[in-house]
């Protein structure tokens, strides 16, 4: 069976443009388009990968990790952060609080798949 991603992104075109790439190299897709409703949808589904923007209104990127890493059986799932936030400390805040990786938007189709193939092979 094919590994099920959650997507929560808040920007519909970024959103449908993972959406596409990741349904047409075999996943399966579930998207949110905020964190709110990307923690709700964790209550009826159990994804194999979450990739998650940072930014986001009402819960972010970091609050949803947060959550993730309070609950024990959501701990093992991998996490990937989304963001056009660069810096370096920035990057370093998502490493020490348990991120698989990190994308730096924009990215492109790729970069992408490494990125998911490599935290669902951890």
């Amino acid at each position: 069976m094919e590994p099920v991603i959650l997507v929560i992104e808040d920007n519909e075109d970024i959103r449908e443009l993972i959406e596409e790439t990741l349904l047409l190299s075999g996943y399966r897709v579930i998207a949110a388009d905020n964190g709110k409703a990307g923690l709700a949808l964790l209550r009826t589904t159990d994804p194999d990968l979450i990739l998650c923007d940072i930014m986001m209104p009402e819960v972010d990127g970091y609050e949803i990790l947060r959550i993730l890493n309070e609950r024990k059986n959501y701990r093992k799932i991998p996490f990937i952060f989304m963001t056009a936030k660069s810096s370096s400390s920035e990057k370093q805040k998502a490493i020490e609080l348990g991120v698989d990786n990190y994308l730096i938007k924009p990215f492109d189709d790729t970069l992408l798949l490494s990125a998911v193939k490599d935290s669902l092979n951890k």
